[in-house]
């Protein structure tokens, strides 16, 4: 893959963040989160670096709102934050992915803190950006979208993705990712932690119960077809066309809704960031 840094990306950065809470239905973002964990933990060294992670507070299973919390904390910083908060973020999650390493036992080797990892995960969250977008306002015109995309690169800067290594636009990254979907594969071990996450394991019973098949359901529509094959989730044209349905229907309300409640979560996190910086609370 070709990389070179591109002029103008640093000129154009107020724009872009314009496009993307203009433009961008945030919040709608997380109806999509389950597929994008999903298509992550697809390469085999982040899924394993997932599963066998040993930062147990960071463990989606074992403290789910926590994990939640950070995990959506870092969206909305990466996407939303200012350059110093950033950079403060980047400070403590960088103490967490640094104790996940693979061990002798592990089937891959691994290390969160590799670069090109973090690249991969970049690029399936702008995949879950261009998604989510498609489906509650429809394509952008070409401007727009490459705007979000060069600006989408905070997805990765924001940790250890230099800035040279982001695509420099969306045909180049469209070949970054036909080469990378070469190396997705999942294991029993990995997919059995995916489908706890799909069917909402983490949480208490009443919630699976009430809401399990229906994330499993919007999950798998999120999926592209080669992540719900390694997943093993069937998919029919009659759930194409239900998720269809179900996707306009609530197209229909978001997009009505003032921007603040169209961002929810992440302007609540972002606030909640700014709070913690300035007490001295914990970031992660």
């Amino acid at each position: 893959m070709q990389t070179r840094p591109r002029e103008g990306f640093t000129v154009r950065s107020m724009r872009s963040r314009q496009d993307v809470r203009a433009n961008t239905v945030i919040g709608a973002g997380l109806l999509a989160g389950g597929a994008n964990v999903i298509m992550q933990l697809a390469l085999p060294a982040v899924g394993y670096g997932v599963v066998e992670s040993r930062v147990h507070d960071g463990n989606i299973f074992t403290r789910p709102l926590k994990r939640t919390r950070t995990t959506l904390t870092y969206l909305a910083v990466a996407m939303l934050g200012t350059d110093e908060e950033r950079k403060a973020f980047r400070r403590a999650v960088n103490r967490q992915h640094a104790r996940v390493r693979s061990t002798d036992t592990s089937p891959v080797r691994y290390h969160a803190m590799d670069p090109e990892l973090q690249l991969w995960v970049a690029a399936c969250l702008y995949r879950g950006v261009e998604d989510v977008h498609r489906v509650f306002v429809g394509e952008p015109d070409a401007d727009t979208a490459e705007r979000i995309y060069a600006y989408s690169a905070r997805l990765g800067t924001t940790l250890q993705v230099r800035p040279e290594m982001w695509p420099a636009d969306r045909a180049e990254f469209e070949r970054y990712w036909q080469e990378s979907l070469k190396r997705v594969s999942i294991d029993d071990t990995v997919r059995e932690y995916l489908h706890g996450i799909a069917t909402l394991r983490m949480f208490p019973y009443p919630v699976r119960l009430l809401f399990g098949r229906l994330n499993r359901f919007i999950t798998t529509g999120f999926l592209p077809p080669l992540f719900r094959e390694h997943m093993r989730l069937p998919w029919s044209d009659r759930h194409q066309r239900r998720f269809d349905r179900t996707m306009a229907i609530l197209a229909a309300i978001v997009m009505r809704l003032p921007r603040p409640l169209r961002e929810f979560p992440y302007n609540v996190l972002l606030w909640d960031l700014r709070r913690r910086l300035r007490t001295g609370k914990p970031l992660v």
